[in-house]
């Protein structure tokens, strides 16, 4: 059986009080789902795309409560059933959420999608404005990391004498 993957969110998010909570998941630069997605299959429960995803059932639900998920099918008896085009969209939103995008944000870019390919101009100055702001993030990160590194070389350096004495 030949599988493919897909990213999940790997930190904790933060916001109101009625977001729910991602479980937790190991952290790096591209993570393996916890359930590779087979292929040939197109039909997903939510309790197999959260357990694919590291999402809660509960936050897919809210995903799909306040518009950052698109219209998720439901089969005769209600249940909902996700699908490949579901598991990237979840992906992506997993990569937004990574950057430290505003659920607010997600939820306007999902609106923008639906909307169609006129927003083009306007998903592109979303993205643009909030690559912007990762960008800073990450020069303040690499300013604090020089600065961990500097205080780690003084208790290296003080053990080591420590040691030789």
């Amino acid at each position: 059986m030949t599988i493919t993957t897909v990213t999940p969110v790997t930190q904790d998010e933060r916001g109101s009080q009625d977001e729910p909570q991602l479980l937790s998941q190991p952290s790096g630069c591209a993570p393996t789902p916890p359930h590779p997605r087979p292929t040939g299959r197109d039909r997903y429960t939510i309790g197999e795309v959260a357990e694919h995803t590291g999402l809660s059932a509960h936050t897919l639900r809210w995903y799909e409560r306040i518009g950052l998920m698109p219209h998720v099918d439901r089969t005769h008896t209600g249940q909902r059933r996700f699908t490949n085009r579901d598991l990237d969209w979840l992906h992506l939103v997993s990569k937004l959420r990574l950057t430290g995008m505003p659920v607010a944000d997600m939820v306007r870019y999902a609106e923008l999608v639906r909307e169609g390919d006129a927003t083009f101009a306007e998903r592109e100055q979303l993205l643009a404005a909030h690559r912007e702001d990762v960008l800073e993030r990450i020069t303040e990160l690499q300013s604090t990391l020089l600065v961990l590194d500097y205080k780690i070389n003084i208790y290296a350096d003080a053990r080591r004498g420590a040691e030789g004495a």
